[in-house]
């Protein structure tokens, strides 16, 4: 279920609500981070998820608060395009994507707000699941290049970028799943 072709039209994004300008913004976040930890990440993916992940830590909050900024519109946009790219070239999958689905369409639940509020504790999961089965994987030295990346801070271990994470999603005003009913 692959896209032929994706249209982004910034100017729809100038009236968009806030709500979802932090929601898409947040699922596009989702859909970068995945690729970024893949086995399955290449040169390609991991230089896009790298650059995207920086592109949303400075855009996300200026076009919540500013959606007449046409400069982090721009990034928000990007960071949707880019994100689908590099999901798809990574083989589209992962807890957060696979639970917001059923959550959203039992619950009457935005997807991006799902995503957001589902997406630290599915980090937080999967690497002490992975320090337990495998202490000394590969596989989490992204997870700190990507907090670093998100927090501005290149001494950024995992739980801060996890910390990142909630913070903007609080500063954001995304409601939370027992907002929609889950408990």
């Amino acid at each position: 279920m692959l896209p032929w072709i994706a249209l982004i039209d910034l100017v729809l994004t100038y009236t968009a609500p806030p709500a979802i300008s932090a929601g898409s913004g947040l699922d596009a976040l989702t859909q970068y981070l995945k690729p970024f930890v893949s086995h399955l990440a290449t040169p390609l993916t991991d230089g896009s998820c790298r650059e995207e992940m920086r592109c949303a830590a400075r855009s996300l909050r200026r076009a919540f608060y500013a959606g007449s900024d046409t400069e982090a519109c721009q990034g928000i946009a990007l960071t949707r395009l880019y994100g689908g790219l590099a999901l798809s070239n990574t083989r589209p999958g992962g807890a957060v994507h696979g639970l917001a689905a059923p959550i959203g369409s039992m619950f009457n639940a935005p997807h991006g707000a799902v995503c957001a509020r589902l997406l630290p504790f599915v980090i937080e999961i999967n690497v002490r699941a992975l320090g337990r089965t495998h202490p000394c994987c590969a596989s989490l030295s992204p997870l700190p290049r990507g907090s670093a990346i998100l927090t501005g801070d290149a001494t950024a271990e995992v739980a801060d970028g996890i910390a990142w994470i909630r913070i903007l999603s609080d500063e954001l005003a995304v409601s939370g799943l027992t907002d929609y009913g889950l408990t």
